[in-house]
């Protein structure tokens, strides 16, 4: 495991060399962003402006720098010990999130009382609705990546791969079918900036960042087809006509884009203000009219957010083959340490890639998560160390991940045992609970349109009752990238549930120096069909408990029941740890 970092001198360094550049331009805050050029979630952290200034590695966060002082860090929940671990105190002030704030929020909530009179961002790595937010009320100043390049020695990033296209049945959906759903009208487009869109709508895939099947680029979709602009040099392969590839520059997208507009004379160009970075807004400003654009947030998400019979195929599938990799890498564990063989925390991160090939993986759909005993409470668990050694007497929390022919993402999380005795009382205790939470929340039925906040609810009442609770939302969309927008099971969320969705079900209890418990398993939204205007969940994992966790006592009659269900599929399909 190779892994980009930066010592906490250089970080130093990099805050000092970046303040001094603030003081000779007058800039009072600089805020950095954990974005690429992309705005993608999950960013390689030398391309990640953010760590070069905080020395975080986690996927998501915000910094803002002073002029002089520490750096603020903001943080959600599932970051909040990781953050205290990486960062140093005396050069970063890590700003805890609590869950249902945001980060962007608690952010504008501190601008408002330190009052900069300007603040600079960099315009390629900005989201456009936050400029637009600061645009209001702050002199804005715009950099972008080469200015900040003669400050900071960022790496330089390497050179995508070759985009295939994938065929209809391996795609699940045809281009052209999608292009129907998604517009009709010849005078309207979609502007589309988000790459895991990208990807799904030209059904092309590019593995051209660690952890993700999608490609970089940016597309304009049509009714008829759909225009990609990809850097000049990047190889491509596109089999369907619908479907056209540009090798270009900015000014060369731009002069497109204006060929474009004379061709189709469109009336409406629909962008994600979420998703669409400052100065691709400038570039599309100087060839649409501000009435032609459109802010239409999540863009083409609530499209592909709605999965077919032919994606979900694809996706039950591949889900099948992953379950395969963890529930093989897990009964290597346990017969490794019956053997008495040594296997470190970083072991079990390497074989666990080494299971997921064996099943026909392409790529791993983010980076591992192989945390042993008190470094399973750390929620994002990034650095396997090498010298944690497991034993029968740990708990073991794997979150894991792959992608197969289709592209599409899985996730699943599993704690387990070392060994094949039982756990300690307060490990099978929050272990139990959790399981409840899954349990209920996995068999629930609920009306057509019920909000993400109401299934929230039902996951975390067995915890609640326990006085427990765990700082992440419960369950995220999984679909060409392991997070999908379109759908979310958290507290207060406001987005219906619909049949067709992918969405993954995930309580846990964290305790610092510890342990912690997380059990995640992704499911279908479907139709309920012996309820009329119900939904319910159809699982795409099945991969038994840890039965050395297990408190049968905590356990209704119901519960016991869903749990031998489940348990039943398990054994069919050669996935159970019960004889």
């Amino acid at each position: 495991m190779t892994k980009f970092s930066l010592t906490n001198d250089t970080v130093k360094k990099n805050i000092e060399s970046m303040q001094n550049f603030m003081k000779k331009d007058s800039v009072d805050y600089f805020y950095v962003s954990s974005f690429d050029q992309f705005l993608n979630e999950y960013v390689p952290m030398k391309d990640c402006h953010r760590y070069y200034v905080t020395g975080f590695s986690g996927s998501v966060a915000e910094a803002l720098v002073p002029q002089s002082g520490k750096v603020k860090l903001y943080v959600d929940g599932r970051y909040h010990e990781q953050a205290d671990l990486e960062c140093d105190s005396s050069l970063i002030d890590v700003v805890k999130v609590s869950s249902g704030t945001g980060l962007i929020q608690s952010l504008k909530n501190d601008l408002k009382n330190l009052a900069p009179k300007n603040i600079a961002i960099e315009a390629d790595r900005t989201p456009l609705q936050f400029f637009q937010f600061l645009d209001q009320t702050y002199t804005v100043k715009s950099y972008l990546n080469q200015e900040l390049a003669g400050h900071i020695d960022f790496v330089a990033a390497e050179a995508p791969g070759k985009i295939t296209q994938l065929d209809d049945k391996t795609a699940g959906c045809s281009v052209e079918d999608k292009l129907k759903r998604v517009l009709e009208n010849q005078s309207e487009a979609y502007f589309v900036s988000a790459i895991d869109s990208l990807a799904w709508i030209t059904n092309c895939r590019g593995y051209h960042l660690p952890n993700l099947s999608s490609f970089l680029g940016r597309g304009l979709v049509t009714s008829d087809k759909i225009y990609v602009f990809i850097d000049k040099g990047v190889e491509f392969e596109a089999t369907n006509s619908k479907v056209e590839f540009i090798n270009c520059d900015a000014a060369g997208m731009g002069e497109k884009l204006k060929e474009f507009n004379g061709k189709y004379n469109f009336k409406k160009v629909s962008i994600d203000p979420q998703m669409l970075n400052t100065l691709d807004y400038i570039l599309l400003e100087d060839v649409f009219s501000k009435d032609t654009l459109v802010s239409e947030p999540g863009g083409l998400v609530w499209y592909q957010s709605i999965k077919t019979d032919g994606e979900l195929e694809a996706f039950r599938g591949s889900f099948k083959r992953s379950d395969k990799a963890i529930f093989n890498t897990i009964k290597w564990v346990k017969d490794s340490v019956a053997q008495g063989t040594k296997i470190s925390e970083l072991d079990l991160y390497n074989q666990t890639t080494v299971e997921y090939k064996k099943q026909g993986a392409v790529e791993q759909s983010f980076g591992t998560i192989s945390g042993v005993g008190a470094n399973g409470s750390i929620i994002h668990y990034s650095s396997p160390k090498s010298n944690v050694y497991i034993t029968e007497d740990d708990m073991i929390l794997l979150d894991s991940g792959g992608y197969f022919e289709s592209g599409f993402a899985t996730d699943t999380t599993r704690t387990f045992s070392g060994g094949t005795k039982e756990l300690k009382a307060d490990y099978k205790k929050i272990y139990t609970l959790v399981l409840k939470g899954t349990l209920a929340l996995q068999n629930a039925i609920f009306k057509e349109g019920t909000l993400g906040g109401g299934l929230d609810a039902i996951c975390r009442q067995p915890l609640y009752q326990a006085g427990y609770d765990y700082a992440h939302g419960t369950g995220h969309g999984v679909g060409v990238h392991v997070h999908e927008s379109g759908v979310r099971i958290g507290p207060g969320n406001h987005l219906p549930m619909k049949a067709g969705q992918v969405v993954s079900i995930e309580p846990g209890i964290y305790i610092p120096g510890f342990g912690g418990v997380r059990i995640e398993n992704i499911g279908i939204v479907k139709e309920d069909t012996t309820r009329p205007g119900f939904l319910c969940f159809e699982s795409l994992v099945y991969i038994g408990y840890e039965p050395n966790l297990i408190d049968e006592a905590l356990l209704s009659a119901q519960e016991k029941t869903w749990l031998f269900e489940y348990e039943e599929v398990c054994k069919q399909r050669g996935t159970s740890f019960l004889n």
